[in-house]
């Protein structure tokens, strides 16, 4: 048997109360998104309070934050849920349309969800008269402490595991779809892809955006933007490697779930999901020059 790291004892939620025979709980995955959310709001709050950082002036008054906040809230939540079910499960939810309203079941789509704040972005900004540039380039700077808290609750779920690996920091997660490993006796040890993620798109990107911010990045509009865009669609293309593809795009002929390509040689969905932002990113990076 190959070492491997059993999973710890977590529990999703991080408690429950019963109130008048209802259940109440609060979980580490809604969690992360509140603490993703708040952090952001004071990130954006200081950069808007030192106009220095921007060449003379912000681009709109830390009051104004606030409103900002709400808006991406709904983007954030309407565009990551539409973005995982018409990405990933699109059958599913067309056969049972109630459940795409259980978004505290799990299930949002980064992608998706970043098109929503795209959205939430730009209708602030033509309301407020806001540079949608230099406003992106803040959003960068306070998107990645987020994901990174986003895939450690992916963690602690047990969800969006990795592929079967040998590695001795491969971990033994519960329940018989991670243990459904073809080929493999005994317990199933899967590439723990969702700390990658947050080591990669959330640690390493963000200390990467904060050093440019210390170089002087936001006198440059679309910097700090292409380099969010460009590091974290390289991130997740990478991971993809090593991350478990959805269970519906897994056959036998196609046991690493691509959605294009031929001889076991392809690209996942969250790989050809990726390229338009690396490419976003380049571009948005070659015009910052």
């Amino acid at each position: 048997m190959n070492p491997a790291i059993a999973f710890p004892a977590l529990s999703p939620e991080v408690f429950s109360i019963t109130l008048w025979g209802f259940e109440f709980a609060l979980r580490w995955y809604a969690l992360a998104y509140i603490a993703g959310l708040l952090i952001a709001w004071r990130i954006l709050v200081v950069l808007m309070r030192r106009p220095v950082l921007w060449g003379g002036q912000a681009p709109m008054q830390p009051a104004a934050v606030e409103d900002l906040l709400t808006a991406v809230v709904i983007g954030v939540v309407l565009g990551g849920r539409l973005g995982f079910v018409l990405f990933y499960q699109p059958g599913y939810y067309l056969a049972h349309p109630l459940e795409i309203v259980k978004v505290w079941q799990g299930g949002m789509a980064f992608h998706g969800g970043l098109l929503g704040v795209v959205v939430a972005g730009l209708w602030f900004c033509r309301r407020h008269a806001v540079s949608p540039l230099r406003l992106a380039d803040a959003f960068a700077l306070a998107t990645p402490a987020g994901l990174m808290l986003g895939r450690i609750a992916n963690f602690i779920n047990a969800e969006l595991w990795g592929r079967p690996t040998t590695l001795p920091w491969g971990v033994i997660f519960p329940g018989p779809e991670a243990q459904n490993c073809p080929g493999v006796i005994g317990p199933c040890a899967r590439h723990p892809s969702q700390l990658y993620e947050a080591g990669l798109e959330g640690l390493l990107l963000g200390l990467v955006l904060v050093v440019l911010l210390r170089r002087g990045a936001l006198l440059a509009p679309g910097r700090l933007l292409g380099t969010f865009l460009a590091g974290y669609g390289a991130a997740r293309f990478f991971v993809e490697f090593f991350r478990q593809a959805d269970a519906q795009y897994i056959t036998p002929d196609n046991p690493l779930g691509h959605v294009i390509g031929v001889a076991g040689y392809g690209l996942s969905m969250g790989q050809m999901l990726s390229l338009p932002m690396l490419a976003a990113g380049l571009w948005f990076l070659w015009r910052a020059r």
